[in-house]
């Protein structure tokens, strides 16, 4: 393949659950690589089974890459000049080159049964040889096929490989050989003439003029018998060339094994739901196999793409850690224009989220806690435990709280906060802060164990927003009221 090619990569996924991390992954690698070489996205949809695809699915990935910003030049919804992208809508040209490639002795029909299959690859197993299909079926007789079609027996086709060894090199791991012991001939059509991914996905990616093939190192050992069937397509005149491929590193989960699409923590949705930033959950997952720099691990969708090459992928495994992408996704809310912000804390300021009354939230006293809160969350979820004191008429009741502030002589406490808050300038919070303070010294209590208490009374929670600012915002009568009425629990 010429250099000078336009850079065309795809995302095929196949509709089948939730979208997950490493299927994200794989899609901003090749976004990356396209828009990083002015080149095209082909989005692909790969729904030949129809026992686990469904419409649902289909619509949820549309709508992942729509929310991540991952858009595509050619696919769903936009068409393009190798429509239709959806597999399922394009089953007669499957079948027509399978037909083209028999026809050419690059594919044959094999009659083995199951049962046979099994047999043989037991007994090769047993002498210590290479268990794959041993071409029983490759050079029948006319006599041969006529006695299977008597029997009743419906072959599948399968590919006929070369006998020498396959050679390519892999934009991550180098140059590859595998030799033909270790890639047997393969199935491409089912006995009922429904074509296999092993014939559709190289197939489509012919058509689709796709120039370099970026996926997981799952797939890596079916490469090899992609690369011959592109020659023979090549030789049809289907093909035009053989893409470049290149394996992503596995991505691992707990205990250092594979994180799998039925991991919790591998749900696309989950880290929608908690109120992840697309930056943010993008920015990490790049990481997954890639870095921007040695000291910079925060960076824009932007930086991504002017610094992503292919071949700066790590060979090696990448280990999922949660904690790290939270830590990134915090950074990348920090980064936020206030307003934009405030607007996307939206939906967790909303039923079911939002556990107060509609009616009783406050769009200024959100205005005016909102910085406050940008500099402590991790994810947009967190938002609702920390404002919601503002908008429900008592502050919520959590002991666990209650028992960890409420030590010593609380009532004592809260009583002097009281009176010294009562005094204070409300448009100061370093004004309510000395308050706090100073009823704190007048116990022999330093300030983070004042504070604790009126925190706890006023917020219901031990940890929360700045609690001067909070206190402020909140107002003098609202906050007195909420100190009278633990004084009132406590027994006061």
């Amino acid at each position: 393949m010429a250099n000078a090619t336009p850079v065309r990569v795809r995302f095929c996924p196949s509709p089948t659950g939730n979208p997950h991390v490493g299927l994200v992954r794989t899609a901003l690698f090749n976004w990356a690589y396209a828009r990083h070489t002015q080149g095209t996205m082909v989005f692909r949809i790969e729904d030949t089974d129809a026992a686990r695809d469904s419409e649902e699915s289909y619509n949820q990935l549309l709508d992942s890459m729509r929310w991540l910003g991952l858009d595509w030049d050619e696919g769903p919804e936009i068409g393009g000049p190798h429509a239709p992208y959806r597999q399922s809508q394009r089953m007669d040209l499957y079948k027509e080159i399978a037909q083209k490639l028999l026809d050419a002795g690059h594919a044959y029909k094999c009659y083995c049964s199951t049962e046979e299959l099994d047999a043989r690859r037991e007994a090769a197993r047993a002498a210590g040889k290479p268990s794959g299909y041993d071409g029983k079926c490759r050079a029948l007789t006319a006599d041969e096929i006529t006695g299977y079609e008597a029997e009743g027996r419906e072959p599948i086709v399968r590919f006929r490989m070369p006998d020498e060894p396959i050679t390519f090199t892999d934009l991550v791991r180098g140059e590859l050989t595998f030799t033909p012991e270790n890639v047997p001939d393969y199935g491409i059509l089912r006995a009922n003439g429904a074509p296999l991914y092993t014939l559709v996905n190289p197939v489509d990616d012919a058509l689709m003029e796709i120039t370099h093939v970026l996926r997981g190192e799952d797939l890596l050992s079916s490469t090899p018998r992609q690369v011959a069937l592109y020659k023979a397509l090549i030789e049809l005149g289907v093909a035009k060339y053989v893409p470049h491929f290149g394996h992503l590193p596995y991505v691992m989960g707990e205990g250092n094994k594979k994180l799998s699409k039925r991991d919790p923590q591998a749900s696309l949705n989950l880290y929608r739901e908690r109120g992840f930033l697309p930056e943010g959950l993008l920015n990490y997952l790049s990481l997954l196999g890639w870095s921007f720099s040695a000291d910079q691990d925060v960076f824009s969708i932007d930086e991504m793409v002017a610094a992503f090459d292919i071949a700066d992928v790590n060979a090696n495994p990448a280990r999922f850690d949660l904690k790290k992408a939270e830590a990134i996704n915090a950074d990348h809310i920090r980064r936020l224009a206030p307003e934009a912000f405030a607007e996307a804390c939206r939906p967790w300021l909303q039923a079911p989220h939002a556990n107060w009354d509609p009616a009783d939230f406050d769009e200024t006293a959100w205005q005016a806690i909102a910085p406050h809160a940008q500099t402590r969350l991790t994810v947009l979820s967190d938002i609702t435990a920390n404002v919601d004191f503002l908008f429900r008429k008592e502050p919520v009741e959590d002991e666990a709280s209650w028992t960890k502030a409420m030590k010593g002589d609380p009532v004592a406490l809260l009583t002097t906060a009281r009176e010294k808050l009562t005094g204070a300038d409300w448009s100061s919070p370093d004004s309510l802060k000395e308050a706090v303070l100073a009823a704190g010294e007048a116990h022999g209590l330093k300030l983070g164990k004042a504070q604790a208490p009126v925190r706890v009374a006023v917020t219901g929670r031990t940890v929360g927003l700045p609690l001067f600012e909070s206190l402020e915002i909140l107002g003098k009568e609202r906050t007195l009221a909420r100190i009278d009425a633990a004084l009132a629990k406590l027994g006061a």
